[in-house]
């Protein structure tokens, strides 16, 4: 593809709508953009995160260290992604890097540290577990927008990406076994497909819940997961 012709399809690119962020956050939100594209975690993602983020709050004081938290929790993930030697963890990256951006637009250091902890604790996978209600809340809003439609969605999406297959029919504890690290990272992507991404993830996601409002919001989330995955393994077999 030409210079001109990629142009064009990053102008037409979706970008999510954040024109209600305050001029503070507005220049966080810039930041952001520049590290990360519209790739399954990128900015579309962090959009998401920021709004199921305000869901869940219940009043402006977790929102304060929310927002800022949600606009950077994956600012380092393209850094991770591109990473060859698999050393890179983007939680504990973007909370080092949150910092120097957080100082730059004038945030005190009590609340730089609430909302680095969000960051560092927002993955699972990074074993620490989130303190304070918002970075539960973080790590909730995270957790949710990998699972429901947007989780079907977004494991098709990171299929194409790495050439995964439509569907694997497969013995899910012996692939586990075959192609899967002791952290629970896929070996070898080809092998992968989005039905066991569902089992051997996705569909565990709503134990991994904090809040109230996000457990319910999981298990409604859950249940259509489960039916989507059920009715295609029918279809792949030529059922009704």
């Amino acid at each position: 593809m030409d210079e001109e012709n990629l142009d064009i399809k990053e102008k037409n690119r979706s970008k999510p709508d954040m024109s209600s962020l305050s001029p503070r956050y507005q220049k966080i939100w810039e930041r952001v953009k520049d590290e990360l594209s519209s790739s399954s975690h990128g900015i579309d993602h962090t959009g998401r995160v920021y709004r199921l983020s305000k869901t869940l709050a219940d009043d402006e004081t977790e929102r304060d260290v929310l927002t800022p938290a949600a606009l950077l929790h994956d600012i380092a993930r393209e850094k991770e992604d591109s990473d060859q030697t698999g050393e890179i963890d983007h939680a504990r990256l973007g909370a080092e890097m949150a910092e120097e951006i957080l100082i730059q637009n004038g945030f005190d250091e009590q609340k730089i540290e609430r909302i680095k902890h969000c960051i560092l604790t927002h993955r699972y996978r990074s074993g620490k577990r989130p303190k304070t209600k918002e970075a539960k809340i973080l790590s909730d809003a995270d957790k949710l927008d990998a699972i429901g439609a947007v989780g079907i969605a977004r494991s098709f999406i990171v299929a194409g990406e790495y050439d995964e297959v439509l569907y694997r029919d497969v013995d899910v504890e012996y692939y586990a076994q075959d192609n899967l690290t002791e952290e629970g990272r896929v070996i070898e992507v080809q092998k992968h497909a989005p039905n066991l991404e569902y089992e051997l993830k996705l569909k565990k996601i709503k134990e991994r819940l904090f809040t109230d409002k996000a457990k319910r919001i999981g298990k409604e989330r859950q249940e259509f997961m489960e039916s989507f995955f059920r009715r295609l393994k029918r279809e792949i077999e030529g059922k009704k």
